[in-house]
């Protein structure tokens, strides 16, 4: 496929609005973008990623998908810099014929790498521009480029303060639909019914550690697992693809997977989470109302899953650990004492869901509707 030609699909009403969203790499960056689309039926709406990413597998059919190569800045400045900064030079033109060809009007992008090209593009059509982020620390393009959008909305209010020069609009993050009947309402549902052989009543730990897994804290949790099958607590561990030894812990009260469709469902099902802080996996604990331990990921960029971190932390929604500061030991204790605490559980759970925007896809809609009605109008 032409990295400019879209897949076929059903043919759209040309009447519609045009809007290119443009989201790529994680689950953090594509599933706010996804939620958003499908709030937007009155677009005509096309897809930009990059090649043998996920959104290859997560991006519904229905959205006609083009595709560039670009990649973040290195540290230091060097050949392998020069090169970089070519392709970004490439891709802003091939974005930008995409734009004009396209005859898009307005631009929506969930931030990281791709999002440089096509905000560069979109502006110097005088398109309008939607960035949204979601971290409580913005990322480097995100600082970068949010004067040069018309909007950035954001999912932690305390990201405002890193964006001085940019209008932010505090929305939430947008979750994946399966989530969506869950907003607001967790505390007062009864248990998911799962597709697992988890006694209904028996206390349900889940660990995960967003779309791409997490080595390290898998090695901790099979570490201190033991312990909690003793106190009668079970645990569903999803290890991400890349773990080499996933499989090597076996238990009647275990369940190791690669990943869960149903993950609405097992996080509120869940008396506990232990988990990474991906703004997106923050956001599913927030509408799940999950009480939670967790562990930010020690090499994400400029240590941004801290800053995500700590916002549930101050309000006692999650305990945190730095990855280099926890043993098996302390993690075992950590979980023990948490499932004996009920009053602590539901304390923590309430706060939880305090922290979670139930409109959050729709808001981010409307911001979208309201900027390319007033371009129309111009």
């Amino acid at each position: 496929m032409s990295a400019l030609n879209p897949t076929s699909n059903p043919p759209i009403p040309q009447s519609l609005p045009k809007l290119l969203i443009a989201a790529s790499g994680t689950g953090g960056h594509l599933f706010p973008a996804i939620a958003t689309a499908e709030q937007l039926t009155d677009f005509q709406i096309e897809w930009l990623g990059v090649p043998d990413r996920l959104e290859r597998q997560l991006v519904p059919d229905r959205y006609s998908m083009h595709t560039i190569r670009v990649e973040g800045f290195q540290q230091r400045f060097g050949i392998g810099t020069l090169k970089i900064f070519s392709r970004l030079l490439l891709s802003i033109l091939k974005v930008r014929q995409l734009l004009q060809q396209g005859s898009f009007q307005a631009l929506l992008t969930t931030g990281g790498y791709i999002a440089a090209p096509s905000i560069l593009a979109a502006r110097s059509l005088g398109l309008p521009v939607v960035l949204h982020e979601s971290n409580a620390l913005p990322g480097k393009v995100t600082r970068w480029l949010s004067p040069f959008c018309d909007v950035v909305a954001i999912g932690f209010a305390a990201a405002a303060d890193r964006l001085p020069r940019a209008k932010t609009v505090c929305v939430g993050t947008p979750v994946r639909s399966q989530f969506r009947p869950l907003a607001n309402l967790a505390m007062n549902l009864p248990s998911a019914q799962l597709d697992l052989p988890i006694p209904a009543d028996a206390p349900l730990i889940v660990v995960f550690g967003g779309s791409q897994g997490a080595v390290g804290l898998n090695k901790l949790v099979r570490q201190a697992a033991s312990a909690w099958f003793d106190a009668g607590f079970w645990v569903v561990h999803l290890t991400g693809e890349s773990d080499p030894d996933a499989q090597t812990l076996s238990h009647p009260q275990y369940f190791c997977l690669p990943f869960y469709d149903n993950m609405a469902g097992l996080l509120q099902r869940a008396d506990l989470a232990i988990s990474r802080a991906g703004a997106g996996s923050l956001t599913e604990l927030a509408v799940t109302a999950t009480p939670s331990i967790l562990i930010p990921y020690p090499y994400a960029a400029e240590d941004h899953q801290s800053y995500n971190a700590a916002i549930f932390k101050a309000a006692n929604a999650a305990l945190v650990f730095q990855q280099s500061e926890l043993t098996s030991d302390l993690l075992e204790s950590k979980v023990l004492h948490l499932l004996r605490s009920p009053d602590q559980l539901h304390s923590m759970a309430v706060a939880a869901g305090n922290l979670a925007t139930a409109d959050s896809a729709e808001q981010l809609a409307a911001i979208v509707r309201q900027l390319v009605k007033a371009s129309v109008s111009r």
